[in-house]
């Protein structure tokens, strides 16, 4: 399993190429040969990169609904929308697609932040939003009710 680490602060140019930082580069290497597949997130006006060894993982686990139930059908639907597959290039660059970024509302400056096992990729000002959009208190306790109940999750 992968686990990527780090937020790196980089910049798109005007047809939506980023260059990959080296450091999260070198974290993906290993999975630069498979490719990746981006797609719109569920919770945030941003984007996930999935390296396609992540990405099949989760196809195997909606595959597994039952499509003949409506909001099953309606997830997927909404879950794939706009997916595509991306490469990154000789030139260490990725080239995000235009529509995509127009959901993100991807301007120059972005953020790549590690989420595990992918990446978020994040217009700069909406990515410092989500992080300093709540206070302490509130990450504290969504801390505590996501991570502190240590009898069911094994994590003790």
């Amino acid at each position: 399993m992968v686990n990527l680490i780090g937020t790196y602060e980089c910049k798109v140019d005007a047809k939506g190429r980023l260059m990959v930082p080296s450091a999260l580069k070198k974290q993906l290497t290993p999975m630069l040969q498979d490719g990746f597949v981006i797609k719109r997130s569920v919770f945030q006006p941003c984007l996930e990169l999935y390296p396609m060894e992540q990405w099949d993982i989760m196809m195997t686990k909606i595959n597994k609904l039952n499509r003949f139930k409506k909001q099953n059908n309606d997830f997927i639907r909404r879950f794939t929308a706009g997916v595509k597959t991306v490469e990154v290039d000789s030139n260490g660059r990725l080239l995000i697609p235009k529509d995509l970024i127009g959901f993100a509302g991807i301007d120059k400056e972005i953020v790549l932040s590690s989420a595990i096992a992918i990446v978020e990729i994040w217009d700069k000002d909406k990515y410092e939003n989500a992080i300093e959009g709540s206070s302490d208190d509130d990450f504290a306790s969504l801390a505590e009710e996501v991570m502190g109940n240590d009898e069911h999750d094994g994590l003790s």
